[in-house]
């Protein structure tokens, strides 16, 4: 699919704004109820003009909020140089009204300094990541993970730094146990950089955020909380309920094992799949919804690899 012309966005984009936005913990920032990541479907490998459509057709239904890191792909880093194109092609008039993030904490170059959690390698990345995306700052920057090994301090003043050079209004963190979350939380808003957000894994398979009391501490804190694989990559869909398509994200075996395809895990999505007809639902909606419905959630994070899969999850709003 190739698209023509110039692209001008929708009139409409914001007729939803009272159901779709979402104030972000007690910060100014609004964020869409369901977020666009670029994690799959906008690397290199994947066609341009169906990462554009799918970004055109977000933007236009009030999807604001844009989640990026160095290393989507695959290959590494072109993520965000698709990001860069979109830019350039297309979002330049509108950059005032996106919410764009992006990250640093994963293996990205070769070497000690490319990756976890080092004030080297975050302001390094970001700087890189800038490039790649022809922006002069970003939205939201986060510490990608834990780094056990770093002091929790350099990571964090890196975090204050890039705020007060104007490479990024706002910090997260993501994938941070709860002791060290609260101890960043205490750090950054000592030195006038709050907490913005925090971003866990979290869905009906996955509650983990909210068994160790992530979630809860997000809440009261004034923390906004992004969830990310709310669909637990793809299983809590119709797409497994009869095995394994060969063309699925399972079959190739990376990121989701088929062995986590069990028998228990069958009959379970049977039953979400009577429950979702019952309501006049697919089980990706049911998912997304029930993500929603809990207290201090601020956003769902959504891949998409068409249009028309965008639209499905966006009937939760």
């Amino acid at each position: 699919m190739e698209l023509k012309g110039t692209y001008t966005a929708s009139e409409n984009r914001y007729d939803t704004a009272d159901r779709m936005y979402q104030r972000c913990g007690r910060s100014g920032v609004l964020l869409p109820r369901v977020s666009l990541g670029f994690w799959h479907n906008f690397g290199g490998v994947d066609p341009y003009e169906r990462s554009r459509a799918i970004t055109h057709y977000a933007f236009d239904h009030g999807i604001t909020h844009f989640d990026l890191a160095n290393n989507y792909g695959p290959p590494y880093g072109s993520a965000e140089d698709t990001m860069g194109r979109l830019i350039d092609d297309d979002f330049r008039p509108y950059r005032d009204e996106l919410f764009i993030a992006t990250k640093a904490g994963y293996d990205m170059w070769p070497g000690p300094y490319g990756n976890w959690g080092s004030r080297k390698y975050l302001m390094t990345s970001l700087e890189q990541s800038l490039r790649r995306m022809h922006l002069d700052y970003v939205d939201l920057f986060y510490s990608h993970r834990y780094d056990p090994e770093t002091p929790l301090e350099e990571t964090l003043q890196a975090l204050v730094d890039v705020v007060r050079q104007g490479k990024a209004l706002y910090v997260g963190i993501s994938r941070w146990p709860l002791e060290a979350l609260k101890v960043a939380n205490e750090y950054l808003r000592s030195r006038d950089v709050p907490l913005l957000i925090y971003q866990g894994r979290l869905n009906m398979l996955d509650r983990e955020p909210m068994d160790e009391g992530i979630l809860q501490y997000c809440h009261d804190a004034g923390i906004g909380f992004i969830a990310f694989s709310p669909l637990a990559q793809g299983l809590l869909t119709d797409r497994y309920l009869n095995g394994i398509p060969a063309d699925s994200r399972m079959a190739r075996e990376h990121f989701l094992k088929s062995e986590r395809l069990t028998p228990q895990l069958m009959e379970y999505l049977a039953q979400l799949k009577q429950k979702a007809n019952a309501s006049g639902e697919t089980i990706a909606q049911q998912a997304l919804r029930w993500v929603l419905d809990q207290e201090g959630i601020t956003s769902v994070l959504v891949g998409a690899s068409s249009t028309s899969q965008l639209e499905g999850n966006l009937k939760v709003i």
